[in-house]
């Protein structure tokens, strides 16, 4: 239901923005997260939107950005200066329930996108 893309091979200081679209029709309904997974490391938080667009983000904020068009069915995820350390899968996930506001909580999100690969060279 989560179709994720725009990963790749990037050299450190780029950018990517990654793509996250959903099928069916409630998009508009669903919270939106963004999260990560480096080799040997725990899957973290990134950014999340509201289906208000509402965002939040981790303590990576400065560099990554989170926004949704409704209309498409589309959450993005815009990475900037892009270091190394950045190297991951990228994952994204709906929140499907009616709770009030966006979380950063992987267990809160209950479908979650194939994941696209983000490689970030020195």
């Amino acid at each position: 239901q989560l179709q994720a893309s725009g990963g790749g091979l990037v050299q450190a200081g780029g950018s990517l923005r990654l793509s996250c679209t959903a099928s069916g029709d409630m998009f508009t309904s669903y919270h939106m997260g963004w999260f990560r997974q480096a080799p040997g490391k725990a899957r973290e938080f990134v950014a999340g939107i509201s289906r208000a667009g509402g965002t939040i983000h981790s303590s990576l904020k400065a560099r990554f950005t989170i926004s949704r068009d409704n209309a498409k069915k589309t959450v993005y995820l815009e990475i900037n200066s892009l270091k190394p350390e950045d190297t991951a899968v990228y994952y994204c996930a709906a929140d499907r329930s009616q709770r009030y506001g966006v979380r950063s909580i992987a267990s809160d999100y209950d479908v979650w996108g194939q994941g696209t690969q983000v490689t970030v060279s020195s």
